[in-house]
């Protein structure tokens, strides 16, 4: 007779079951790149490792841990300025820094190329104020890698200033107090107190930026880094060598797995609960003089500088070359953004709601593993993971001899929306998960012993305490899916454009100035989702 551990081992119920499944389809591309690995070495993999490998892994690191030191001084510094002190802005700031994750990395490298470059955007404003003169022998260049660094930057360092906010909102005053009444300075308060309370929402804040980054690929190609995602890229287009793509893809993997494992080990310890009745609001500090204006300026600065420069780079190309809209299809663009941006949102946070429900009723470890290693796929760039699911579905399509299989998945909408939910699934995943973390499970036993079963405990006692991190989940993948571009360029339907595709095609062509177009108003749209989620996600997640 099985004893009482084994028998809840093996009480597999529908929900179990679910998530299970949903977390093991997600695994797929993951299971592929690392059986890849250990495959038949190709001799271009090992020209590649005996010349430009090291330099590839060492400009991918570079550029990550270039990137997470800019996105955490950043992100913290502005998500602790809002927080605690008020001075001129600082209501206005508290949203509006989250704009600049509307600005992808490669629009954003468009923008600084055009500013920086040979009688460029700064050539013109110096020749404007000073008169004629031979300034490009002063103009600073910002690209390569120290211009992939910047540009990602300054899009990604909101994930951990929202992340970070929401913890500072939770801290307790009382908490604040006492550092006080030991004669702590403000600094160490910061230092001692509230710094390490929010450090595991930062490493997870880290971890987004982290996986965002190793991922990207507009930015990097257009700025000719010579990164991992490159030499993926150029492994499959133009060696022909898939497995060399996937076996460089793991390197990726690893460094996901390590961010993933600190995060956890960080997480582990924390417990995150409704605020008891001792529980007081943090009082903000009011700034007069000097300090007021300088902690305005530096807020203002990160705010100019992340979303007002590129932007105002965009509308000055639109003022300047108006015909160049004519060249863009906007309503069809609008159709095809959205089409794609509102389905897979709503399978992602159902998907999410299932899987986590599913993990919080079993309890299972194995299940908790499986879902671990699945959100990892959010590192994948976009370029394998479309390869991959490219070459499963043609895989099972010969297996069964079902054409109809290929057509269903590949060059179609429908394909790019699965593609999307696997990409995507870790931002829903541990956006439902943050919410569950406070819960209390103490909560379910109440609600079981009030009758309700396990569906209407999820419906009337989680679900609306989850609202919020719902709000916070669509806005994140409904801007990600915005801005995402490899994947979309390999699985759209022929001729289905969007406007992250439309402006990499002009880019790509050295036509910059068509970029404005579609690039303005993917900011413009992704600023609007942002504006009307702000109230909601300002009220912490």
């Amino acid at each position: 007779m099985l004893s009482q551990k084994y028998t809840k081992l093996f009480k597999f119920n529908y929900w179990f079951i679910s998530s299970l499944l949903i977390s093991s389809i997600v695994c797929i591309p993951l299971i592929v790149i690392c059986s890849s690995f250990f495959g038949e070495l190709s001799d271009y993999y090992k020209l590649l490792k005996d010349t430009y490998l090291y330099l590839y892994i060492f400009n991918t690191l570079a550029l990550l841990f270039g990137v997470l030191i800019l996105t955490f001084v950043f992100g913290v510094g502005s998500a602790y300025l809002v927080s605690f002190y008020r001075f001129p802005g600082s209501t206005f700031f508290t949203w509006a820094l989250i704009l600049s994750f509307a600005v992808p990395g490669y629009i954003y490298a468009y923008s600084l190329t055009a500013f920086f470059e040979y009688f460029g955007n700064l050539y013109s404003i110096l020749k404007f104020l000073f008169g004629e003169g031979n300034y490009n022998d002063y103009i600073p260049r910002v690209d390569s890698l120290l211009g992939s660094i910047f540009s990602i930057s300054f899009s990604l360092f909101v994930y951990v200033y929202i992340i970070t906010r929401a913890c500072f909102i939770y801290q307790s005053q009382s908490q604040i107090d006492a550092g006080k009444n030991m004669g702590f300075s403000n600094y160490k308060i910061f230092k001692t107190i509230l710094l390490p309370s929010a450090r595991p929402g930062i490493i997870a804040g880290l971890s987004l930026v982290a996986m965002e980054c190793v991922s990207d690929f507009g930015t990097v190609a257009f700025f000719n880094v010579q990164s991992l995602t490159t030499a993926i890229y150029d492994s499959w287009i133009i060696f022909d060598d898939i497995n060399t793509a996937y076996q460089l893809s793991f390197f990726l993997i690893i460094f996901i797995f390590i961010f993933i494992a600190l995060e956890k080990k960080l997480r582990s310890r924390s417990r995150f609960n409704i605020p008891s009745r001792g529980y007081r609001t943090v009082e903000k500090i009011q700034l007069s003089g000097n300090v007021k204006w300088f902690m305005f300026a530096l807020l203002f600065t990160l705010f100019f500088f992340s979303f007002i420069f590129p932007l105002s780079q965009m509308f000055f190309w639109i003022i300047k070359f108006p015909s160049n809209l004519n060249f863009v299809n906007l309503l069809q663009l609008i159709l095809n953004t959205f089409q794609l941006v509102g389905f897979t949102t709503l399978i992602l946070i159902l998907l999410s709601f299932i899987t986590n429900y599913g993990m919080r009723i079993s309890e299972s470890k194995f299940l908790n593993l499986i879902t671990s290693f699945s959100v990892s796929g959010y590192a994948i760039p976009g370029i394998i993971l479309a390869v991959t699911l490219l070459g499963f579905i043609s895989y099972i399509s010969n297996y069964l001899n079902n054409d109809s299989i290929k057509m269903l998945f590949i060059g179609t909408v429908f394909g790019l929306i699965i593609a999307y939910c696997v990409r995507f699934y870790s931002l829903a995943i541990n956006g439902i998960k943050t919410g569950y973390d406070k819960l209390n499970k103490s909560l379910d036993d109440v609600s079981c012993l009030m009758g309700n079963s396990r569906l209407g405990t999820f419906m009337y006692v989680h679900f609306p305490f989850l609202k919020q991190n719902l709000i916070l989940i669509a806005m994140l993948v409904s801007i990600d899916i915005l801005k995402e571009l490899p994947l979309t360029l390999i699985l759209r339907p022929y001729n289905f454009e969007t406007f992250a595709t439309q402006a990499y095609v002009f880019a790509s062509q050295d036509m910059l100035e068509f970029t404005a177009g579609p690039s303005l108003f993917l900011i413009l749209f992704a600023s609007l989702i942002i504006l009307i989620s702000r109230k909601k996600i300002l009220k912490g997640f």
